[in-house]
């Protein structure tokens, strides 16, 4: 579209046919924004500057938690407020000056606190394999780009929201550190995040959302000594064979690039991830300040009681997550990344989890996401990135971690795993 060789029109035209024709199965996107996008594109396509723009006219889908003007934000629940925002979110209007076209804002679970997306009105199932969920909070935006609806969307992670569906659906998913794309949401821990088939492109939305450009250009990895754990924090549950298979295969491929390797792991302790439990429980707690909770759900109104008892004594302690910080600081002393599993069980099944009870959709919740959370509380930068394939057909996510700032060294190690361990982009 830079150079002129596709419409934007056109472009938008077909993008949304395709939303219409398929999402009745995959459930992706709450809001598709038909008329707005089309004129968006329009206005894309008469710009000065289309040549420059990073996102020339590419469909982009944003998950339902940032402000688009005209459009209702709702987070996934019947509670929040009817009117429509006034304003665009800051992420909004980077996507805007790139050129980015907004096709429609993506499903989650409500309160985004569960890593199944669901809801009253649709079930977000995994493009792979439709019996399965395609992960949450940015389920929608998962299950949109592993199905071919967009090129990229926009994610925000604040336990694993944007590596879930990744490791789910067969995609990049990048979660930033707190110093580049950090927000207040959670005691701290969500960031913004992308999600994408290809690391290039995965990089290429990253560096819009953080007005970053020398993101996009992604350079090679170098030697680096890269640790190798599926030790499952606190609970030390033994892992799947198949989540564990990935890891030893993309261990064996870094160590023939010549990566060094060394199977070592970070002395979580028990402090750190209880702290993340009590910032999950206490974060949507917060959340919902203010809003009607007769209209929220079950599974949210039990969660919610907890995280107002966690608020109330007085258990979020900042303590907490410095002492997890100069313990991850002391294991990175001696490595640059870090190669996990991304989820520490196989994923759930697609299924209408806000009517489950609360100890159905926390047990699965937490047997998920171990390897995930700490790196939020921490603040440090992770990807997950495809390496394997299940039987059933799901994909097998790892995660690769690295220290604050280190984002570019994510995208080009798994750069490097894109080319020498290639994964299908589509189902």
């Amino acid at each position: 579209m830079r150079a002129g060789r596709l419409d934007p029109v056109l472009v938008a035209e077909r993008t949304i046919a395709g939303i219409e024709a398929a999402d009745r199965i995959i459930g992706a996107f709450r809001t598709v924004r038909a008329e707005a996008a089309l004129d968006e594109a329009r206005a894309v396509k008469v710009r000065d500057d289309l040549a420059t723009l990073p996102l020339a006219g590419v469909p982009v889908a944003v998950k339902d938690v940032v402000g688009i003007r005209g459009e209702r934000v709702t987070s996934g629940s019947r509670a929040f407020p009817a009117e429509p925002a006034t304003q665009d979110h800051e992420i909004v209007r980077r996507l805007r000056a790139a050129g980015a076209v907004l096709v429609g804002l993506t499903r989650v679970p409500e309160l985004v606190a569960w890593p199944m997306t669901d809801s009253p009105d649709a079930i977000t199932r995994n493009p792979w394999q439709p019996a399965y969920s395609a992960g949450g909070s940015s389920g929608g935006s998962g299950a949109a780009v592993a199905a071919g609806l967009v090129p990229v969307a926009h994610g925000t992670d604040g336990l694993g929201s944007v590596r879930f569906p990744a490791a789910m659906c067969g995609l990049v998913g990048l979660k930033a550190g707190a110093d580049l794309l950090g927000e207040a949401d959670w005691y701290g821990m969500s960031m913004h995040g992308s999600l994408a088939t290809t690391v290039a492109d995965a990089a290429l939305l990253l560096s819009v959302l953080a007005e970053e450009p020398s993101l996009a250009e992604i350079g090679e990895p170098g030697t680096l000594r890269v640790a190798v754990s599926t030790v499952v924090p606190l609970t030390r549950a033994p892992v799947p064979r198949p989540l564990r298979s990935a890891v030893d295969r993309v261990a064996a491929v870094l160590a023939g690039a010549g990566h060094r390797i060394e199977f070592a792991t970070p002395r979580y302790g028990i402090e750190a991830p209880l702290g993340i439990l009590g910032r999950w429980f206490a974060g949507v707690a917060e959340d919902a300040d203010g809003l009607n909770e007769s209209l929220l759900q079950p599974r949210t109104r039990t969660h919610l009681r907890i995280g107002r008892a966690v608020r109330a004594a007085g258990l979020i302690r900042p303590g907490t997550r410095r002492r997890w910080v100069a313990r991850a600081e002391e294991f990175f002393g001696s490595h640059d990344v870090l190669l996990t599993p991304t989820l520490a069980t196989l994923p759930p099944k697609a299924a209408r989890w806000h009517e489950r009870s609360w100890p159905a959709n926390a047990v699965t919740a937490i047997r998920l996401g171990p390897f995930t959370g700490l790196w939020n509380l921490a603040g440090y930068p992770a990807i997950s990135v495809p390496a394997a394939r299940h039987p059933s057909g799901l994909s097998l996510g790892v995660q690769l971690v690295t220290t604050p700032g280190g984002e570019a060294r994510l995208l080009a190690l798994a750069a490097q795993l894109e080319r020498l361990n290639p994964w299908r982009r589509v189902p």
